[in-house]
């Protein structure tokens, strides 16, 4: 998907929020390692006293700690992801809005370039060539706003009718032409 351009403000907010998450995260992980450091100082005096009841209570401190390093880590991914997820589904839905947003402002316009053609096509022979000129370029430049929003004209005139791209206003028998 591609990322749309962002704000100078959308983008510093964005790296704001990766900075804290790296650093909540590297605050944990210096905590929780600085805990085992503090804990073993140094290799050799655990090997000397392998049998004794305090290396063993030091053994289970350690593995408690890694398992807390771990869990930590976890929730951080898990929370980075998380993030992650709730910023797309935002860009998702801001898309939506704008798609959703423009079609109904079109259809509320279509109408105007209906009436432009029709005010075109029924301009007497005697009407000014001026006015006629400036119905016409009123409508051209309303289709150029239109076709730079995306939307085209179709000619449905004489193709077999496809939901997917027309709209059915009323049934005709006509024995002429196939159904549909």
């Amino acid at each position: 998907m591609a990322k749309e351009p962002q704000t100078p403000l959308e983008d510093e907010l964005a790296r704001q929020e990766q900075e804290a998450e790296v650093t909540d995260q590297s605050a944990e992980e210096r905590l929780v390692e600085g805990e085992l450091e503090g804990l073993i100082d140094d290799d050799a005096p655990l090997k000397d006293s392998a049998g004794s009841p305090e290396a063993d209570v030091l053994a289970a401190q350690v593995e408690e700690l890694e398992q807390s390093l771990a869990e930590a880590k976890d929730q951080a991914l898990r929370a980075a992801a998380e993030a992650q997820n709730v910023r797309r589904r935002a860009e998702q839905e801001a898309e939506k809005a704008r798609k959703f947003a423009l079609e109904k402002f079109v259809k509320e316009l279509l109408p105007v370039v209906d009436s432009l053609e029709k005010a075109l096509e029924s301009m007497q022979d005697d009407a000014s060539e001026a006015h006629r000129e400036g119905v016409s370029m009123t409508l051209k430049m309303q289709l150029d706003v239109l076709s730079k929003f995306g939307v085209e004209s179709i000619e449905p005139q004489g193709e077999p009718f496809d939901p997917q791209v027309h709209e059915a206003m009323a049934m005709v028998p006509n024995p002429e032409l196939d159904p549909n």
